[in-house]
């Protein structure tokens, strides 16, 4: 017959395995999660070191089978030639800087003054039109780029950077407002009331209270903005004649097809070019990646 004593640590023998068994199911758990992030990431990391790989190797290096990873010696002197003779680059990042720049400033002051208006004034049709404005994030732009052309043909805005611009304006997007409008949605509205016992209107709640509490979700906008508006290739290519007017992706792709008429292409250049025309926007996320992850996250808070 079992004593208490005995009784007692049995029971505790017990408790000591199914915790060990516990905890070895959790590292191995972990240890699966890692293992699955690491592949993740070397398969996303691949491309991007291939192509840094390649605009440093010599020309003769980049067509071997198997391929070479690490250049033998490495060609600096393939970023200055893309840079300045093959690319262009201070012309065409000038450009893209340009028209970045001017829709980034638009997307960010439209957008929250649009989310402001759903989030907080009550009028008439307000649920209504809010659903038709997210609606149109369902239609390509492909559909619309036709009426588009036209109505910027009318004003006399092709060839300027004018319809890449200035849609931004008006409204920023569907997205960008539905963003914004679920973070405003999470301030306490007893803080507008404190401001308007102040003196304060709408446009001083919209500057006083609303604009500093958003500044996560407006860094989330403007690393989106800035990425999309960076690496757009239809929109310039639609709406741009001159060759000087070109942005970075499209005079990269001239690049592209004048190096594949040749008879061997000039690898180490075209993907110098894209090494120079991924470097901004990596810049700008890794230094602004944690308001972008802390506006997405709390952008889906409250509904």
């Amino acid at each position: 017959m079992a004593t208490p004593l005995s009784a007692t640590k049995s029971v505790a023998s017990d408790a000591r395995r199914l915790r060990r068994r516990a905890e070895f199911l959790r590292s191995m758990e972990r240890s699966v999660i890692h293992l699955v992030l690491l592949v993740g990431t070397v398969a996303m990391l691949a491309p991007l070191f291939w192509m840094i790989s390649t605009s440093l190797k010599p020309e003769w290096e980049v067509f071997l089978i198997p391929p070479k990873w690490f250049p033998s010696e490495f060609q600096w002197i393939h970023y200055r030639q893309a840079f300045f003779d093959y690319f262009s680059f201070p012309r065409y990042g000038a450009n893209t800087m340009i028209i970045t720049l001017g829709v980034l400033v638009g997307r960010l002051l439209s957008a929250s003054l649009v989310a402001f208006g759903f989030a907080r004034i009550r009028f008439v049709g307000r649920d209504v039109i809010f659903i038709v404005v997210l609606g149109t994030m369902m239609v390509p732009g492909q559909v619309t780029i036709i009426p588009l052309y036209i109505l910027f043909r009318d004003l006399g805005w092709l060839n300027t950077y004018l319809p890449l611009i200035v849609p931004a304006w008006f409204g920023g997007g569907a997205f960008f407002i539905f963003l914004l409008r679920q973070f405003i949605l999470t301030i306490n509205p007893e803080l507008d009331d404190a401001a308007r016992i102040d003196g304060c209107g709408w446009l001083g709640i919209y500057l006083r209270i609303a604009l500093p509490l958003i500044k996560p979700a407006l860094a989330a906008v403007a690393i989106f903005s800035f990425l999309g508006t960076w690496n757009d290739f239809f929109g310039p290519l639609i709406f741009l004649r001159s060759r000087d007017m070109l942005t970075l992706a499209v005079g990269l792709h001239f690049m592209a097809t004048a190096a594949s008429s040749s008879v061997r292409p000039n690898m180490p250049h075209l993907m110098a070019g894209s090494t120079m025309l991924l470097l901004p926007p990596l810049l700008v996320f890794f230094f602004a990646q944690r308001y972008f992850i802390q506006g997405v996250t709390f952008s889906g808070i409250k509904g």
